[in-house]
């Protein structure tokens, strides 16, 4: 028998509770994935609106502060149990490699987890376009031009920053489930995260809440935010995302771990 891994019993308890949910209650799971981009859309919007103020202030402040306050994004998703498309993809392929749930099952969650992450970012980017921080915005703002230079990115970075944005997204997720406290849990999230959202690496779901925004925000008008470019991004993120998260940490260690060794997380 292969020593038993406390991190991937975790893993593996939390994949039952999603499966368990999903069967029992669609639209129960669907809200917790639609409230994944609640929290995400306040992470963006307290991101964006005091990188705004920060480069007032001096160049390149405001990115530091976007990086730092958009990292509270995980802790409240974490902390709130919401369903993000970004983990579940770590979540479902360990799942799958590991015969706790079937592909199709796999898939479903998955498909499921995305589209309402979507309906959600779209829903919550536009109120909170509504909101004062978001008025009357000049058209060389931070986040205008953060968005366009998000969407004028080449297939290949989009990609690659795609890999490493969920790279780190998961290894923060597996990091927090082996602290002890509630501090130490907060700590690694956003010091993690602040890695991709300092380095502007592209994750599909928090892609959905910042450009809704900024449409909306800025009513259709950044020139670079075309139906084209958005799909996109969108695409291709997803493609670099469950690389990232679903193989390169998901599949990778699961594989470590269903060793023979001591040597296990």
């Amino acid at each position: 028998m292969n020593p038993i891994s406390p991190l991937f019993e975790k893993i593996d308890s939390s994949i039952s509770k999603k499966v368990d949910l999903i069967e029992k209650s669609y639209i129960r799971y669907a809200v917790r994935a639609m409230l994944a981009c609640l929290f995400l859309t306040l992470g963006t919007a307290i991101a964006f609106s005091i990188a705004m103020k920060g480069e007032d202030i001096a160049h390149g402040f405001g990115k530091m502060l976007y990086a730092f306050m958009f990292s509270w994004s995980l802790v409240m998703i974490l902390y709130m149990n919401a369903e993000l498309g970004t983990s579940n993809m770590l979540y479902m392929t360990v799942g799958v490699y590991r015969k706790r749930l079937s592909v199709s099952l796999a898939c479903k969650i998955l498909f499921t987890c995305i589209l309402f992450n979507l309906i959600g970012g779209v829903l919550f980017g536009y109120f909170v376009s509504l909101t004062g921080p978001f008025q009357n915005l000049p058209a060389d703002n931070y986040m205008f031009e953060a968005i366009a230079t998000k969407l004028n990115k080449s297939t290949i970075q989009i990609l690659v920053e795609g890999i490493f944005a969920n790279i780190v997204v998961n290894t923060a997720v597996l990091a927090s489930m082996r602290m002890k406290d509630d501090a130490g849990k907060v700590l690694a999230i956003i010091f993690i995260i602040f890695i991709f959202a300092f380095l502007g690496y592209e994750h599909v779901i928090a892609n959905f809440p910042a450009f809704s925004l900024a449409y909306f925000a800025s009513h259709g008008t950044i020139e670079a935010m075309t139906a084209g470019s958005v799909i996109h991004n969108l695409t291709f993120a997803l493609i670099g995302n469950y690389i990232g998260g679903g193989l390169v940490i998901g599949l990778v260690y699961a594989w470590l771990n269903n060793s023979k060794s001591n040597y296990v997380d």
